[in-house]
Formats: C-alpha cells, structure tokens, sequence
C-alpha cells in the first residue's frame, strides 16, 4: 500500500463533507516550477477559508502538515513528503479587488502579478514591483517579498489566517514581524488572504513602472527556464549574485542543474534535474562561496521533504562549518 493510500485508510471517514480535492500520492514535480521532487503522501486542495477550516479541524494532530503556494521558491526531495499538503486552489483563493481607492484585498494564492495589474487597472500606486515577482501572495505575506526597491511589508495592512487547530486568526501589520525576507508570523498560520494599501496614481505612471520592471526581469533573468527565483538572500552589504560569481560560480554545471549564465543567483533545470541535483548545487556555490568570501549565503528557495536514502546533502556539502 502507498504512503496516500494507507494515510487515506487511516484517517477514514473525517474528511466527509468536504468540498475540496484530496489526492493521494501526487506528483510534486508538476507543482513546482523547477519540475522536480517527490510525491506528497497527500495533497489536499480546499474549496475556500471555510472548507480548509474545516480539514484543518478534522486533521489528526500527529499527521504532518506542509504548506506550499504556486511552487515558483520551491524545491522538493527526491523522497518526497510525509503526511499532508496543503496548496491553496486558485478558484477559492485567486481573486484580487480594489475595496477603494487605495486598498487591494488579494487571496493568497493570486500570482503577485494579478495584484500589480488589479492596482494599474484601480489607478493605486506601489504595487507595480510585483509584477516583477514570480510567486502568489501567500509566498510574499511570508517572505516579505520585494523587489525595485519595494517590500510587501510597506504595503500589508492585515493578513487573514488559520492556525493548525482551524482557528482564524487576524494579524496587523507589526504582528507579522517583518524584516528582510522574513516574517516572524508563527509558522503554523496559512495565510489565506491579506488587505493592502497603497496611493492613488497616474495609470500611465503606474504602466511606465511596470514596465520597467518587465524590461528588467526579461534582460537580466532567466525568466523563460525552469527556475525558481532568486536562490540565496542578499547579504548585508553586498548582493548574492557577486558573490557567485567572484567564486567562480556562474554557469557551474551538476547533474542536469545549472547556475544560469545570465544571472548567478539563479538556479535552473536543464531538462533532467533531480531535487538532489539542485540541492547539492546550491550547496556547492555556499560552500565555494564561504571559502572565498567568507560570506554564509542564506537559502532564498524553500526546501522541503526527504532526503532519498544515501542522497542526502549537508549544509555547505558538510565542510567549513
């Protein structure tokens, strides 16, 4: 019997009544925009906030529970992933709306470029380095993601959540506990949808904005290749991409994954990448990188499940700890 199936044979009838889709051993690799990884034993797909209320309550305590958005700052293990994921349905919680002239209510799983474009169309300014980054709200609220400039804390003016209980909880803007990329937010809340604010504009204001970040994103990045986003944060006082390439990094070539030629702080899938080969990439550039520089970079890109057995891959491959 698979991981989905006996979890599914265990947990019996709790789930009866729900309206969202549960699938037993799914294919994570068809989730995440590098197309690799492992099965989650189950992924379940609620129909709204009320629906994973309700699967949430329903959920056994020692089942584990794993989190994930649209899969662009994702890397899953080749083992896959224990117990169950939860990824937020475009249909329950995709939209986004202007509620007035400068307030934009999103769901979390609305692709940050939906917001940018439901802001030029209100005529609300400071949301325009969204469209420059490739993931859903969900990711941002948690990652305090930004870009240009710009960071999704100076726009959040409070975020809908449930706890792993089912429970909702609404957080203010310092109860998120932002900094760069991060958010202090307790990691057992999904974020289900957020209310932001930002200024009335010009739409040819806007538009121009926008398009300079496109410009950007299409000369500089990799947009077209199986990536996924910025791999490594900034450090303080330099840029993770320098450091890359002042140790020798750029174009560095392990299994089928690459270090992009264009941008170094990107990695990509040339066809056939493993979750091994990805990691143990990266790893290699922090590893390189802390010799040269004696700099740590810090994961950007999410990884989460199991290692296959005797493929694991140690921070900074295991050296110069």
């Amino acid at each position: 019997m698979s991981g989905g199936a006996a979890l599914l044979d265990r947990l019996g009838d709790r789930f009866a009544g729900l309206r969202g889709r549960l699938t037993p051993d799914a294919a994570m690799d068809r989730i995440t925009w590098f197309r690799a990884g492992g099965t989650a034993d189950l992924l379940f797909q609620p129909a709204d906030e009320a629906d994973l209320a309700a699967f949430l309550k329903a959920l056994p305590a020692d089942v584990p529970l794993t989190v994930v958005g649209i899969g662009s700052n994702l890397l899953v293990r080749e083992a896959g992933i224990r117990g169950v994921v939860v990824r937020l349905s475009a249909k329950g919680f995709g939209e986004a709306e202007a509620v007035s002239g400068t307030r934009i209510r999103a769901g979390a799983s609305t692709p940050d470029k939906r917001v940018a474009q439901v802001a030029l169309d209100a005529g609300i300014g400071g949301f325009h380095f969204y469209h420059g980054i490739p993931g859903s709200i969900g990711g941002a609220l948690r990652m305090n993601a930004g870009a240009n400039g710009v960071e999704t804390r100076e726009r959040v003016v409070e975020v809908r959540a449930l706890d792993r209980q089912g429970d909702l909880h609404v957080l203010d803007n310092a109860a998120m506990g932002y900094a760069y990329r991060h958010s202090a937010a307790p990691q057992d809340l999904i974020f289900t949808a957020a209310l932001f604010e930002g200024s009335p504009a010009d739409r040819e204001d806007i538009r121009r904005a926008m398009d300079k970040v496109q410009q950007h994103r299409e000369t500089v990045q990799p947009i077209r290749e199986k990536t996924g986003g910025s791999t490594f944060k900034n450090p303080p006082g330099t840029s993770a991409w320098k450091e890359i390439d002042k140790a020798g990094c750029r174009g560095l070539v392990i299994g089928g994954a690459q270090i992009s030629p264009m941008h170094c702080n990107f990695m990509i899938n040339t066809g056939n990448a493993t979750g091994y080969d990805l990691e143990f990439l990266g790893e290699t550039v922090r590893a390189r990188v802390l010799e040269t520089s004696g700099i740590r970079l810090e994961w950007e890109i999410r990884r989460i499940g199991e290692f296959r057995p005797g493929h694991a891959v140690q921070p900074f491959l295991g050296q110069l700890l």
